[in-house]
């Protein structure tokens, strides 16, 4: 009796398989949309900037700090903008731990080519100022959503 040849059940071919991969890798998914008025919602860059207030002049003071915001960022941003403070860890270019208090901004806008050099002048600005060694800034897309009046009734609904 002959002998069968056996088959291996068909594969998919390469490409689908890398390219499924590198969509579960890049974050393919969408965010399931919230229950807000429709509109509510749209596709933005967040930008976080991360500024340390040591200076080899000494600490940054609030009145600099205000001065910074009202002088450079606002103009270059003045839809609005969120300022946290933190306290930030990092190695300077000493190779030593430098600790030391911090501030945030949180800047969500249109992605364009604008808009990104705005951030940039923010952060080389900030760096001539207060002879700072770097400024960290985080990129990343988001939705921005707007909840107005009503949409808790929505959302009830």
């Amino acid at each position: 009796m002959p002998l069968a040849l056996r088959h291996a059940p068909p594969r998919p071919p390469l490409r689908l398989a890398v390219a499924a991969l590198l969509c579960a890798l890049s974050g393919c998914a969408s965010l399931a949309p919230l229950p807000l008025t429709p509109g509510a919602c749209s596709e933005r860059r967040l930008d976080r900037m991360l500024f340390g207030m040591n200076s080899p002049d000494g600490p940054v003071s609030e009145a600099q700090w205000q001065a910074f915001l009202a002088e450079v960022v606002t103009p270059r941003f003045p839809d609005g903008l969120t300022v946290y403070s933190a306290r930030g860890q990092w190695r300077g270019a000493s190779g030593q731990i430098e600790q030391e208090d911090s501030r945030a901004i949180d800047l969500v806008h249109v992605d364009s080519a604008d808009g990104r050099r705005r951030v940039v002048e923010i952060a080389e600005s900030y760096k001539r100022r207060f002879r700072q060694e770097a400024v960290l800034i985080l990129s990343a897309p988001t939705r921005a959503c707007f909840a107005a009046a009503g949409d808790a009734r929505a959302a009830a609904g």
